[in-house]
């Protein structure tokens, strides 16, 4: 099979095509011919630089991508409720710029058949990590939150969660986006100097929960607008978070998870947005338009 990877560490140019031994399915794993696959801040962090969470580690040549879509075209022994043929998405680490990717079946769900393959390949990662986060903060019905980087491809996510979930959200982004976050159903505020003035002159009773997706100042704006640490997350910013006591919030990936994200998306609730779509062999571009840091919503890859 073909797949991005790279065999060195650097700029998005060490990203190339190469050929790998196809993939076999083993017990209670399907085979997916990819359809589409997600690109990732984290994916260019492991390229840059060899960062990778807890458990996992590089090993050259080494394949990226953490979401696909596409459809089953092997089976495993034991493997129940999948079929070949069967419209899947889900999520495998480090494994998803190929033209196969085998999986748990713990790990994929079926895709809606009015799901397009771009979105479909977008909404596993960010959206579970939006989910995880506002989840621990404990968002719910008649909260108030504040959502850094609400432009942002979890923040993305995190606005419409949050409003299904019967939240007011406002979010921080460049002007350029406030038109984007209204569609989303979210305030838009501008980020950067005098940004807890803006939230006040919004919310004269306050903020209820806060959700960090950018870094920089925005845990310290934060604690002036929140009492409570507890609902106040950051998904980058881990050291500053332990020492301002505040809650260090790690995407938690389940089966259960991404059906609900899913069961939304069906109820018109929840729409990816993608940004830019490119071919499988353009990996290094998508790369470079990630790392911009102006990326609103998701860059897909897509596998002929």
């Amino acid at each position: 099979m073909r797949a991005v990877a790279f065999s060195s560490y650097g700029p998005p140019d060490v990203l190339r095509v190469m050929e790998f031994d196809d993939p076999q399915a083993g017990i209670g794993q399907v085979r997916v011919r990819v359809k589409a696959a997600g690109v990732q801040p984290f994916d260019w962090a492991v390229r840059s630089s060899g960062w990778t969470p807890p458990g996992l580690t590089v090993h050259f040549p080494q394949v990226l991508g953490n979401e696909f879509t596409g459809v089953v075209d092997q089976i495993g022994d034991g493997v129940t409720g999948f079929s070949v043929g069967s419209e899947v998405l889900g999520w495998a680490l480090m494994a998803c710029y190929a033209e196969y990717v085998v999986v748990s079946v713990d790990q994929i769900v079926h895709k809606p058949q009015n799901m397009p393959w771009e979105e479909a390949g977008v909404i596993t990662a960010s959206g579970q990590t939006a989910h995880t986060a506002l989840k621990e903060l404990g968002v719910g019905e008649g909260d108030i939150v504040l959502i850094h980087a609400a432009a942002g491809g979890v923040g993305t996510f995190a606005v419409q969660l949050a409003r299904a979930w019967g939240a007011t959200v406002i979010g921080t982004a460049s002007e350029r986006n406030h038109d984007y976050l209204r569609s989303l159903g979210a305030i838009p505020v501008t980020y950067g100097d005098g940004l807890v003035d803006r939230v006040r002159a919004l919310t004269p009773n306050g903020v209820d929960a806060a959700l960090d997706a950018i870094g920089g100042g925005a845990l310290h704006s934060s604690l002036e607008l929140i009492k409570n640490k507890n609902r106040i997350g950051t998904l980058v910013e881990y050291a500053a978070a332990e020492q301002l006591g505040v809650r260090c919030i790690r995407s938690q990936r389940a089966k259960v998870r991404l059906a609900e994200l899913v069961e939304l998306y069906v109820q018109g609730k929840l729409h990816p947005y993608i940004w830019k779509s490119f071919p499988l062999y353009q990996a290094a571009d998508a790369h470079r338009e990630v790392e911009t840091g102006h990326v609103r919503g998701k860059v897909v890859l897509t596998v002929d």
